[in-house]
């Protein structure tokens, strides 16, 4: 007999529209949707998709433990025996669901799930250890070979199948580290790695270690009673309405507003849109995480020289490093060009 599976994908995948729909409520929907097919095809019928989950991406992100609930619900009322979610690609709200909803059935169920992702997709980062996930493209583009990729990995667990080298399977690696046996005793490996590396030629170490990111902090500026100071956020302060679309997870862009003649973030015309604190305090009053009255009364009293008139803002709930990066450098070029000599960096 077939295992059963459930598949997680979002409004688009679903046929249902782009982000003006992706604030829609679960859905469940017997058979198969969408990708679900190309799925079918390759799991060959060894297992079959018994249902569909449906969610909207701005949706999942401001209600994770919920649609994470509802999915296990939804696994234990077909008697499925695993999960598939996705593929996300590189749709940051959509790769953060796809764990989300994977880690809980895992964690509840103790059921296979396997997704796949972009190496950028914050899922990546977020839920590599709980989720199997597939390393995919960083778009739709690559379905044709993320399908198979996730339906073999899907099978082998499902099996009770051991995969010894994830990387190999193109599996983002958990950081399980196994006990191997190797011919060569670990002095000789490790000589040969060395010469490898002064030949400058490729190896792979057999322990990989994590790589921080270390900034060099400027110096400090001289006087801040000439300054012209920016404010930045990633607490997702934007004016009413958020027409830049900043979403509240896994965030795409920043937006960047004028405060000419603003000196204090008034509410109702100012909101937060992050998803991953209670917004309660942050729309009472919008200067709790974007200080522009506390800079104000600076300039006036001549503390600094002046605050700049546009402020930066994004969203930094589930944002991938990458975006980050990017987002950083498109801003820092932005202030440098405006000959500002000072940031302050606001978070939640």
């Amino acid at each position: 007999m077939a295992y059963k599976l459930i598949h997680y994908i979002n409004q688009f995948f679903a046929g249902i529209g782009g982000e003006e729909k992706a604030d829609i409520t679960p859905e469940v929907r017997q058979g198969i949707v969408g990708p679900g097919a190309a799925f079918k095809a390759a799991l060959g019928g060894q297992a079959e998709i018994v249902a569909t989950f449906i969610c909207g991406d701005n949706y999942c992100a401001n209600h994770l433990e919920e649609v994470a609930a509802q999915m296990v619900e939804t696994v234990k009322r077909f008697g499925a025996d695993g999960v598939i979610a996705g593929p996300a690609f590189n749709a940051g709200r959509y790769g953060t669901a796809c764990g989300v909803v994977c880690a809980a059935v895992n964690k509840q169920l103790g059921l296979p799930v396997v997704s796949g992702m972009y190496r950028e997709s914050p899922g990546v980062d977020l839920y590599r250890k709980e989720v199997t996930i597939i390393e995919t493209s960083d778009s739709a583009r690559g379905m044709a070979k993320a399908v198979p990729a996730m339906a073999a990995a899907m099978l082998k667990l499902l099996r009770g199948e051991e995969i010894a080298d994830p990387e190999a399977e193109g599996i983002f690696p958990k950081g399980i580290r196994k006990n191997m046996f190797y011919e060569e005793p670990g002095a000789e490996r490790a000589v040969r790695m060395l010469i490898k590396k002064i030949k400058g030629e490729p190896f792979k170490t057999e322990y990989a270690m994590p790589i921080f990111d270390r900034v060099e902090p400027r110096p400090a500026i001289a006087d801040l009673s000439k300054a012209t100071i920016a404010l930045v956020t990633s607490g997702g302060i934007v004016p009413e309405g958020n027409p830049d679309h900043i979403a509240a997870s896994s965030a795409q862009n920043f937006g960047a507003y004028s405060i000419e003649g603003v000196n204090n973030l008034e509410k109702g015309k100012y909101l937060t849109a992050h998803g991953g604190y209670d917004q309660t305090y942050a729309n009472q009053d919008p200067d709790r995480v974007l200080p522009i009255d506390v800079l104000r009364d600076l300039e006036k009293e001549g503390k600094i020289g002046k605050l700049y008139n546009v402020f930066y803002t994004t969203v930094g709930n589930g944002t991938s490093v990458a975006n980050s990066r990017k987002f950083g450098t498109e801003i820092g070029s932005q202030l440098k060009a405006a000959h500002v000599d000072g940031v302050i960096l606001t978070s939640t």
